[in-house]
């Protein structure tokens, strides 16, 4: 598929058939997610990946439990064959910049000091990287995140305090499903938003 395709076919899926994802496909989508663009060549992004519904039913069971599924909007999501929680590890970034050649930045001291926290700019191109990957492979792709239930799903996966989740991607084969609500807000038009030569 050719990239102008990939970027015009991605849409955030709602709905997944609960076939597996073939492993090789799988493995080349998250390695060619680490191969994002990382600050400093820091390396901070980390993916928990849970795959199969005993592995997934891990996350759900916490993030959305039995109990509250009856009128989920999206119960087809809750089939996706795969799981893919992206990790930014913020003290490899620190570590990096206190190293001889970026200790002139001032950055290697403490994350106060990133005007931009990085770590999660990695993270989101991690991100993007394995949104736009599942369309070139013929999946589909839905990124979401935590929030309330971050404590809880952190505790079901043991994932290090010291690590910020940047999101949760679901992947699988898509079925069709009823858009989102925000899909029908119209894109701002490019004249408003690109400013060239200034503001």
């Amino acid at each position: 598929m050719e990239y102008r395709e990939v970027l015009d076919r991605r849409r955030m899926v709602r709905a997944f058939s609960p076939d597996p994802i073939e492993s090789a496909v799988l493995d080349r989508l998250l390695s060619d997610a680490l191969r994002a663009p990382s600050a400093g060549n820091s390396q901070g992004t980390e993916l928990v990946v849970l795959a199969g519904p005993e592995e997934t039913a891990r996350y759900w069971d916490v993030a959305l439990p039995p109990e509250r599924r009856d009128g989920f909007a999206w119960p087809g999501l809750l089939v996706a064959p795969v799981l893919a929680l992206v990790l930014a590890d913020r003290r490899r970034y620190l570590d990096r910049y206190a190293e001889a050649d970026k200790a002139a930045t001032g950055l290697g001291t403490d994350a106060a000091a990133w005007t931009v926290p990085y770590w999660l700019v990695d993270g989101g191109m991690a991100l993007h990287t394995l949104l736009l990957g599942a369309v070139d492979a013929g999946l589909g792709a839905l990124l979401f995140g935590l929030f309330a239930q971050e404590a809880a799903v952190r505790a079901a996966l043991g994932i290090p305090e010291d690590r910020d989740v940047v999101g949760v991607v679901a992947l699988g084969h898509p079925l069709p499903s009823k858009p989102g609500r925000s899909s029908t807000r119209p894109r701002r038009p490019a004249d408003e938003v690109i400013h060239r030569g200034g503001w």
